[in-house]
């Protein structure tokens, strides 16, 4: 049975890395000490060591060892192994492209489908879906393929940001972009406002944290769902 979290960041705004969250982590991990973590997404451009010395220093405050997947011979047996996942945000088309470059798509789907709790933030969120076809990142490199891990039946947009009446900005707006997402695909997408998550067990989707949802879908006017609301039905 699936056990996941797909949080829209690693960091809300006046608290530290996973701080909001960490309560609710130490529960979602209580039946392991030990956490794989795959720093593949390198935000701002940060090493694989310094990343996972930072989810580290997060992790230790709840009694958790984190260890970076870069620092295995073998990352496919690493995850076959690990007793939890914990994928972080960054850049979704970096963390992709090296996902299949070390052959990791297959071996993260089968672990989780059989019950590897995984978290993911930001660019380990968009992987939860469909594809990453609705991710905010610049495609910086150019993965082998979009196609993600499909453990929920719609896609992912973290970071979601309402227009804002009073900006002067004139590009497009986030459901802009999803609405020309909408033109050439049909799956919905998910708008997950900072803090906001999605808690999967088994088949029941629960949206999570003290914020709404927007939820996209096809043909249709975009509407709003309440913490606590279940998306098992959204496909």
């Amino acid at each position: 049975m699936k056990h996941i979290i797909i949080a829209s960041t690693s960091t809300v705004h006046g608290s530290g890395f996973l701080e909001y969250i960490l309560n609710d982590l130490e529960v979602f991990f209580q039946h392991t000490d030990s956490i794989l973590f795959i720093p593949y997404a390198r935000p701002s451009g940060i090493s694989h060591d310094e990343y996972t010395a930072k989810a580290s220093d997060a992790f230790s405050k709840i009694g958790k060892k984190v260890k970076g997947i870069h620092t295995f011979k073998d990352p496919v047996e690493a995850v076959q192994k690990a007793k939890g996942i914990f994928v972080g945000g960054g850049n979704t088309f970096v963390l992709v492209n090296k996902l299949y470059k070390h052959n990791l798509i297959d071996p993260i789907q089968a672990a989780v489908t059989s019950g590897t709790p995984y978290v993911g933030t930001s660019a380990g969120s968009n992987i939860c879906g469909l594809n990453i076809r609705t991710t905010n990142d610049m495609p910086i490199v150019y993965p082998p393929s979009f196609k993600t891990f499909g453990f929920v039946p719609f896609n992912i947009n973290p970071h979601y940001l309402d227009p804002n009446p009073e900006s002067t900005h004139m590009g497009e707006t986030r459901a802009t972009r999803i609405k020309e997402f909408h033109k050439y695909n049909t799956q919905p997408v998910v708008g997950l406002r900072e803090g906001s998550y999605l808690e999967i067990n088994g088949t029941q989707i629960i949206l999570k944290g003290l914020l709404k949802a927007r939820v996209f879908e096809h043909n249709k006017t975009a509407y709003e769902v309440l913490p606590q609301s279940d998306l098992s039905g959204l496909q």
